[in-house]
């Protein structure tokens, strides 16, 4: 049975490139339909957090001053996730941030991101938005912990992760879902989404 490790992160802005830095880092291991393992840990970005990201996160300057350095996190993240396919929602975003921490520490990351958002996209494009908020309680999806923290945040992902995943299961009655297949059906244009999935039909 194949295992995903669900990341989130929580930064002190949008970009690595314009030097936002992680301040929160959560993980779930994904396996058989339940999470199996955990990681979180704050991180001390070495830079003050903008006001208003303190406002929406609940992390303060103050919390992160004994908190261990970004590196020492970042290690130990990519220990615990070791060569398992990655998935968040917008992973885009979380990409930006894993890629350039990783690289600064010398340490490649080999790690494909499916997106729990574009996947939303493809599979339900009837709705408003798809924010993992909407999504989370579209689906009733179990909630523990605070909105915009890293572990409750990955938690509710690895939710619709497997909410995901049975979806296209029951949809498109296939025995089982690989990141591959992730992959293709986030990429595949909305017309070409059947198309897609019969290429894939005999992968397991």
């Amino acid at each position: 049975m194949s295992v995903w490790a669900v990341i989130d992160f929580e930064t002190t802005g949008l970009s690595p490139t314009h030097g936002a830095k992680p301040t929160e880092i959560g993980i779930c291991l994904v396996e058989d339909g339940r999470i199996v393992d955990r990681y979180q840990s704050l991180m001390n970005p070495g830079v003050s957090i903008p006001f208003k990201i303190q406002q929406l996160t609940g992390i303060t300057d103050s919390m992160l001053k004994k908190a261990p350095s970004v590196s020492t996190v970042m290690n130990e993240a990519a220990d615990f996730v070791a060569d398992f396919p990655l998935l968040a929602h917008n992973a885009s975003f979380d990409r930006k941030f894993w890629e350039f921490e990783l690289k600064i520490l010398k340490r490649k990351s080999r790690n494909d991101l499916a997106c729990s958002l574009l996947l939303s996209r493809r599979l339900f494009p009837e709705l408003m938005d798809h924010r993992l908020e909407t999504l989370v309680n579209l689906f009733q999806l179990p909630v523990r912990g605070s909105c915009h923290r890293a572990m409750a945040d990955a938690e509710c992902t690895a939710h619709l992760f497997l909410r995901i995943k049975d979806e296209i299961r029951r949809r498109f009655n296939l025995v089982s879902v690989n990141h591959e297949l992730l992959i293709a059906i986030q990429s595949a244009k909305k017309h070409n989404l059947h198309q897609c999935i019969r290429e894939f039909s005999g992968v397991s």
